[in-house]
């Protein structure tokens, strides 16, 4: 009996990460798919073509952010996109909106960044308890103005969705940095603690912030 549930389990490792893969990818190509539905009905798959393309979306979907990013980095396509922001900037709300997304996507994606490049280590909520966490950069002026001391943001992201959490404002000497990647520490928060990265850790003291 021993050895069929060693079996079962062995069998689940192998289908049910397989199963779910799948899933994901599916819904992401279904997902992608929409974007036919915005052109019209005698442009679509089945009407040029005579049957459904699966995944065509996503091939539509690639070529227009492709062309859309060719446009957008020539000199007129910047100055179109700088009237189209000036225009939305005039907008209270979807100004806020717009600049706030933008910036966290231009950090994120802009490859000098130090954004979430360093997984970190604090005593959080209180001394004795640490906590994983992301530098995600330096903290609000005001902040360090009002504290006296260089403060540095960091992430600390619930479990197991890391798309929540909180921001901590703490001096550099508080935090110590990891010597695993981004990736790493996102599968340990994901996974609750059970996968867990191997590496040694350093002074985040000793590191330019």
């Amino acid at each position: 009996m021993r050895l069929l549930r060693k079996y079962f389990i062995a069998g689940l490792l192998v289908w049910l990460p397989l199963a779910a893969t799948v899933v994901v990818i599916k819904l992401l190509i279904d997902l992608l798919d929409k974007v036919i539905l915005l052109f019209p009905p005698e442009w679509q798959p089945e009407v040029l073509f005579g049957f459904s393309i699966p995944g065509f979306g996503i091939v539509i979907g690639v070529s227009i952010l492709i062309l859309t990013g060719a446009f957008a980095a020539n000199l007129f396509g910047r100055k179109l996109v700088g009237y189209w922001e000036a225009m939305l900037g005039r907008i209270p709300l979807v100004r806020t909106i717009y600049t706030s997304v933008k910036q966290v996507l231009e950090t994120l994606f802009t490859s000098n960044s130090e954004s979430f490049r360093r997984v970190v280590l604090v005593e959080y909520p209180r001394k004795g308890i640490w906590s994983l966490g992301f530098q995600t950069n330096e903290a609000l002026a005001a902040a360090r103005v009002a504290s006296g001391s260089d403060l540095v943001s960091v992430f600390i992201p619930t479990t197991p969705n890391p798309t929540s959490g909180f921001i901590l404002m703490l001096p550099a000497e508080d935090i110590t940095q990891l010597d695993i990647s981004v990736e790493d520490g996102f599968k340990f928060i994901i996974s609750m603690g059970v996968i867990v990265p191997e590496g040694p850790a350093t002074d985040f003291s000793q590191e330019t912030v």
